[in-house]
């Protein structure tokens, strides 16, 4: 989830300093073999409907469901059965709450450790299936060293991997997870700070550079019309050509 309007627009108009830092820390001999894009549609849990136009594009994506919505379980069960990858989007306490609501099932700074184990694994008992974690909003609790510390504790003691959404160019997420031994990786691209396809498509093959350059690259969208209708014609752009779309977990 964006928060940011700085960091929005410095993400659509080119990968942020920490992105590009990110980018070579992870994969610093760029000697691979076939790129990969992994595509992350944030924000599921709401919408039945958006969340299957994306299932019926008919390649990989991981949906990031939020927790404690209306549809978050019976979408977990549904996106699992028909073969995705899925994680908790677990909200996360951004700067200016009071803008920004995180929503139901929120970690924020100030939180315990006691609280933080509760509620994560209250989440994932109502994401099923769920994969890994990534950070909904989360400007302020990921830049905060101890509580984010405590939340990827029990992220890796329930045995998933972790993708820091970068909703902050300050996170301590990455580092922090690879600190404690953990699979995991970050967004490269958000795909739809613009609401228009032709940004959308843009951005896209902004993703698409970045993973020749680098062998993968991980997008994260949201179920808007206009992103499932602009992943479309990527796909069919991208049908002939060297770069395949995988779950974000063959990226870790």
């Amino acid at each position: 989830m964006r928060e940011s309007a700085g960091l929005l627009m410095g993400s659509f108009f080119g990968l942020n300093s920490f992105s590009k830092a990110f980018a070579l820390e992870t994969h610093p001999n760029h000697t691979v073999g076939q790129p990969r894009i992994a595509l992350i549609i944030d924000d599921i849990g709401y919408s039945p409907s958006h969340a299957r136009q994306f299932l019926n594009l008919g390649v990989p994506i991981t949906f990031a469901i939020l927790p404690r919505l209306a549809y978050s379980y019976e979408l977990a069960l549904e996106i699992h059965d028909n073969g995705h990858e899925i994680l908790l989007h677990q909200p996360m306490e951004p700067y200016n709450v009071d803008s920004f609501d995180p929503g139901p099932g929120a970690l924020y700074v100030g939180d315990g450790p006691d609280r933080i184990k509760r509620i994560i694994e209250e989440n994932i008992a109502d994401v099923p299936y769920a994969a890994g974690v990534n950070n909904h909003m989360g400007s302020r609790f990921t830049e905060t060293y101890k509580e984010i510390r405590e939340a990827l504790k029990f992220v890796r003691e329930n045995g998933l991997f972790f993708v820091d959404s970068l909703t902050s160019s300050h996170s301590m997420a990455y580092k922090t997870a690879k600190k404690l031994h953990m699979a995991a990786t970050g967004r490269n691209i958000f795909l739809d700070n613009l609401h228009d396809e032709s940004a959308i498509y843009y951005q896209l093959n902004k993703l698409k550079r970045h993973s020749k350059k680098y062998g993968q690259a991980v997008g994260i969208g949201h179920p808007f019309p206009e992103t499932v209708h602009t992943i479309g014609r990527f796909i069919k752009n991208i049908k002939d050509s060297d770069v395949s779309l995988v779950h974000v977990s063959d990226v870790l």
